[in-house]
C-alpha cells in the first residue's frame, strides 16, 4: 500500500451490468492501493444491495430508484440509467464533496458517453473506462457510420494496426444495424470519448495489443491498466483481493470444486457462455451431443433460464462424465489443474481470464465484440481454435467434438497451451511492480488534480 495522495477522491461510474461493474471495481482497488485517499463506486440500489457496503479498499454510493426495477430490455435499461444518473449525480458529488476529500475525477463507463459532459459541468476531470479490447475500439473508431472513415461493403476489411478482418471477424454491430438500435448508437458514440475525455483507460495490457496501442497512443491519452482480475490470481500484491465485488448469480462453488478435485490434470472441458449470451434450442442440443460424442469430462454452466433448452434425458445420460451447474466461480475453475480447455462465447472478461490463467480455448462467438475476440484468440494470440458455423447458422455436434479434440488431444493443442502459458506470464508481468499497467496506474495517480 502506497502513501496517500493529497486529498484525492475518485468516483467510479459503471453501467449496471456484471461484466462492466467487475472490471471497474477491480480498477478501483488498484487505485486505492496506489495511494488515492478515497475511491467511491456509484451504482444503482438494486446492484449495491448485492455488494458489501465497503468492498475492502473502496466505498459504495447507491443511487436510489424507489421500487422500480431496471428494465430488462438493454436499450430501455441504458436510457433509464442515463436519466437516473443525470438526475442524481450533482447531489451525489455535492454530498461527497462536503467530506474531507472533495471529488476531483469521474471515471465513467465508456458507453455512458453523456457522463463526460456531466463531469465537466461539475468541474471534474473525466476518464473513460473501456471494458472492451483496444482492437475493438479501433474498429469502431475507423468504421463509425457518423464519420464513415471506412464503410463495410461485405468484403475483407483492412484497418491500421489490425489484422485483415473478414465479415465473421467483425463486431456484429458493424453489419447488424437492426438489433438493439439504442445500444448500437451508444457503441459508436464511445468515439466521443477520444475527443472529450481527459484519460482513456483500457482493460488490456500493452504486450497483448501492442500494435493497436502504439497506433492510438500518439493520438489520444490512452492508458492500458489491465487485466483487471483479482490480484491473488496474478501478482498477489493485494492480499485481500481474492474475488470480484459482484456476482448476480449464486455460484455452486463447493459442488464444482469437489467435482474438479476428483478429475485428472487437464482432463476437463469447461463450458460457459457468460451471464448474458443465450443459445437457441437447436444449438444447445448440438453442443450437448458434441460433448457426449467427445466422451470427455465436462463442467457446463447452464443458467437456470436456459435449462429447459437441454435435450430430454441429457442430464441423466451425461451424469457419469459431466457436471451441469447454474453458475460457478469461474476464476477458481479456470485456475484448477483439472481444466484443460475453456469452451467459451469469447466475452472480453472471459477472454482475459483465460489468457491470464493460461487456459487454451475453443471459441463459439455469438454477437457484439465476441467474433473479434475469437479472431484474435485463434489467429493473433494463438491460444485457441474457432468452431466453424454451418450454413444454417448452427455449429454441429461433429464440429464441436472435433474442435475439443484438437485442443485437448492433438499436437496443435500442445502449441496452444504453450502460448497460453506465455500470455499468462505476460499478464502477470503487466500488473506486477514496474509492469506496463502498474506504471500507467501510478502515473495517473501521481498526476491527479
Amino acid at each position: 500500500m502506497e502513501e496517500k495522495n493529497n486529498k484525492s477522491h475518485i468516483l467510479i461510474l459503471p453501467i449496471p451490468g456484471q461484466g462492466h461493474i467487475n472490471p471497474m471495481v477491480q480498477f478501483s482497488k488498484r487505485l486505492a492501493s496506489k495511494g488515492v485517499n478515497k475511491v467511491t463506486l456509484v451504482t444503482i440500489y438494486s446492484i449495491s444491495k448485492n455488494m458489501p457496503k465497503e468492498s475492502g479498499l473502496i466505498n459504495i454510493e447507491s443511487i436510489p430508484h424507489d421500487d422500480e426495477s431496471p428494465p430488462q430490455n438493454i436499450d430501455r435499461m441504458l436510457e433509464w440509467f442515463h436519466l437516473l444518473v443525470s438526475k442524481n449525480l450533482t447531489k451525489i458529488v455535492e454530498k461527497l464533496s462536503d467530506s474531507e476529500y472533495p471529488v476531483k475525477v469521474l471515471v465513467f463507463d465508456s458507453m455512458a458517453t453523456w457522463a463526460i459532459d456531466l463531469a465537466h459541468q461539475l468541474g471534474l476531470k473525466g476518464a473513460a473506462f473501456f471494458t472492451q479490447s483496444c482492437s475493438l475500439s479501433a474498429i469502431y473508431y475507423h468504421m463509425d457510420p457518423e464519420t464513415t472513415r471506412i464503410s463495410f461493403d461485405g468484403s475483407d476489411v483492412s484497418l491500421p494496426s489490425l489484422p485483415l478482418l473478414a465479415k465473421e471477424d467483425l463486431p456484429s454491430f458493424i453489419y447488424d444495424t437492426d438489433l438493439y438500435p439504442a445500444l448500437r448508437g451508444l457503441i459508436f458514440s464511445q468515439n466521443i470519448n477520444f475527443k472529450k475525455a481527459d484519460w482513456l483507460f483500457f482493460n488490456t495490457f500493452n504486450a497483448l495489443e501492442k500494435e493497436v496501442v502504439d497506433w492510438i497512443r500518439p493520438r489520444y491519452p490512452i492508458k492500458t491498466i489491465g487485466p483487471t482480475i483479482p490480484s491473488m490470481y496474478l501478482d498477489k500484491r493485494l492480499k485481500e483481493d481474492k474475488e470480484y465485488g459482484l456476482s448476480l448469480f449464486k455460484p455452486n462453488s463447493e459442488t464444482c470444486m469437489k467435482w474438479l478435485d476428483s478429475r485428472e490434470i487437464g482432463s476437463v472441458v469447461y463450458v460457459s457462455f457468460g451471464s448474458f449470451a443465450s443459445l437457441d434450442e437447436q444449438q444447445m442440443e448440438e453442443l450437448a451431443l458434441g460433448l457426449m460424442t467427445r466422451n470427455c469430462y465436462f463442467l457446463w454452466v447452464v443458467r437456470a433460464t436456459e435449462k429447459n433448452k437441454l435435450p430430454e434425458e441429457f442430464m441423466s445420460k451425461s451424469s457419469e462424465k459431466g457436471l451441469i451447474v447454474n453458475w460457478c466461480p469461474q476464476l477458481d475453475v479456470l485456475s484448477h489443474r483439472a481444466v484443460g480447455c475453456f469452451f467459451t462465447h469469447c466475452g472480453w472478461n472471459s477472454t482475459l481470464e483465460a489468457l491470464s490463467l493460461g487456459v487454451p480455448m475453443v471459441t463459439m462467438p455469438q454477437w457484439s465484440d465476441q467474433p473479434t475476440n475469437a479472431k484474435f484468440i485463434s489467429d493473433v494470440w494463438q491460444t485457441g481454435v474457432r468452431v466453424k458455423v454451418g450454413d444454417s447458422g448452427v455449429v454441429n455436434r461433429d464440429e464441436i467434438a472435433c474442435s475439443i479434440r484438437e485442443v485437448m488431444k492433438e499436437e496443435k493443442g500442445a502449441m496452444l497451451k504453450e502460448n497460453a502459458i506465455k500470455w499468462k506470464k505476460l499478464a502477470k508481468e503487466a500488473v506486477n511492480e514496474g509492469g506496463s499497467s502498474d506504471k500507467n496506474i501510478e502515473e495517473f495517480v501521481s498526476n491527479l488534480p
